[in-house]
């Protein structure tokens, strides 16, 4: 069993910064891509980036690019997300997730795992 767990949510002004991990139990972490989603109140859970078995790959929602930044440390089984510039629109729960492959996918059925999320808030 594959457990993931985030950290790093919070509450931040908007124009700030905050960076989440994510940690895996899984011997085999590098042999997952993972990935970033949220779901904000009243919302369906939306893609967010997603990185590749080694990273060499990434993927971004649109309205990230530019102010978000995924990578990951396979040696430490942990994913990173550095958030800059957030928004009030980006306020939403974030959960990272994992799948059994080396590739990673921005739709969420591609993922088997998943963590319990952390909350992230940005106030104006």
């Amino acid at each position: 069993q594959v457990q993931l767990v985030e950290f790093g949510g919070g509450l931040v002004q908007a124009g700030g910064s905050l960076r989440l991990s994510c940690t895996s139990s899984a011997r085999t972490f590098s042999s997952f891509a993972m990935g970033w989603f949220r779901q904000a109140p009243g919302k369906e859970r939306e893609f967010v980036a997603s990185i590749s078995r080694f990273g060499g790959s990434t993927l971004y929602q649109d309205s990230v690019k530019g102010r978000f930044t995924i990578s990951r440390d396979n040696a430490s089984g942990t994913m990173l997300l550095q958030m800059n510039s957030l928004k009030p629109e980006d306020t939403a729960v974030y959960y990272c997730a994992a799948r059994d492959s080396s590739i990673d996918v921005s739709w969420q059925t591609g993922y088997k795992y998943w963590g319990q999320g952390t909350q992230v808030t940005v106030f104006a």
